[in-house]
């Protein structure tokens, strides 16, 4: 049997710095049950963070949108000659007649339970309509999350692994050239080269929309994926680029770190190292850039949805825009809205499962 050698002075010392050791129920509640208890604290104050910024956008949207200068009731009447009685009784029908504190209150408790009203130039709720153009949202958008969040991941992390070379240098000046271009002005460049044709390229893509409405079964999935070539390309160029330069980064950050020197010294092949180490560790930013984004599937891109015809959520906020479709238009940026707000509280609870630093 081997001699314990430590001093007793230290171990005396040791028991002193712990202290006496729990008993009864308290010998229960180790650092597993602390840090239980932590994280419940921090999830609960991210959802209530999130119930506040939820309130603020629905008092956002209400009063945002009566901000521009112009009359819903003669915008629906479309400049034909309508009497004074006629355009009363149109604002009396949509509750424009009524003081502004009671649309508010009355906006505030029928959004609670998912009624934002009556469209005025879709006469029809606007839930519905969102319903509706919903899928078509989701289609474009999530196809596009899906290829430029695997894209950018990839050539993030092989650009960083390979920094300074010329592969490097080309990916990361291309990623900020596609980052800093509107994607509106991309999407209308890709439409007149591969919609309408130029010189000897000719117009091989359709101009917008969703489908030819002429297709049935398995053709009608072709016509589909052909209309979303040029806003599916559009959308990743953009988007591919953000995540390549976020990863890249957090990638660079972590190649000096200790722990990679030490996993190569232990023998580790220079793949694995980059696999096993250094991108689970460098994808926590991305991580919370790819949840940011999630919330963006949801909110679409009104922009690419209007410059390609795409009968989503984005063109219906451009058409509920125009006239201006009070309702329509409150409905849907709240919708955005809480999307968006969704994905972040939720990229902040899962957050910190990945890196217990967080949350503590």
């Amino acid at each position: 049997m081997t001699a314990d050698s430590t001093p007793a002075l230290v171990k005396q010392a040791d028991a002193d710095t712990e202290g006496p050791a729990p008993a009864g129920p308290a010998a229960a509640r180790g650092p597993r049950a602390r840090n239980t208890k932590a994280y419940l604290r921090y999830v609960a104050a991210k959802i209530l963070g999130a119930i506040v910024s939820l309130f603020a956008v629905l008092v956002t949207s209400f009063f945002l949108f009566r901000l521009i200068p112009s009359d819903p009731v003669k915008q629906m009447t479309g400049g034909r000659r309508v009497s004074a009685e006629q355009l009363q009784s149109l604002r009396h029908q949509f509750g424009l007649d009524q003081p502004m504190w009671r649309q508010f209150t009355s906006y505030v408790g029928d959004a609670l339970t998912g009624d934002f009203g009556t469209s005025f130039q879709f006469h029809a709720p606007v839930m519905d309509k969102i319903v509706e153009a919903l899928p078509a949202t989701l289609l474009l958008t999530g196809t596009a999350y899906v290829l430029y969040s695997a894209l950018g991941i990839w050539l993030g992390t092989r650009t960083a692994w390979r920094n300074g070379s010329t592969s490097d240098r080309f990916n990361t000046a291309l990623a900020l050239t596609l980052y800093s271009v509107p994607s509106f002005w991309l999407g209308l460049l890709l439409i007149i080269v591969f919609s309408v044709g130029i010189g000897p390229i000719p117009g091989m893509f359709p101009t917008g929309g969703l489908e030819s409405g002429n297709e049935t079964g398995f053709a009608y999935v072709l016509d589909v994926a052909h209309h979303m070539v040029l806003p599916v390309i559009t959308l990743v160029a953009v988007g591919y680029a953000q995540t390549l330069l976020v990863m890249r980064s957090s990638l660079l950050d972590e190649m000096g770190s200790d722990y990679l020197t030490t996993a190569r010294a232990k023998g580790l092949r220079d793949d694995a190292v980059r696999r096993k180490h250094a991108v689970p560790n460098a994808m926590l930013p991305t991580f919370t850039l790819m949840f940011v984004n999630l919330g963006h599937v949801v909110a679409g891109q009104i922009l690419v949805e209007t410059v390609f015809s795409w009968p989503g959520l984005g063109g219906l906020f451009y058409q509920g825009l125009s006239v201006p479709d009070l309702p329509l238009v409150q409905g849907l940026f709240f919708v955005f809205a809480t999307a968006v707000i969704l994905a972040n509280t939720l990229a902040d609870v899962l957050y910190p499962l990945l890196d217990p630093r967080v949350g503590r």
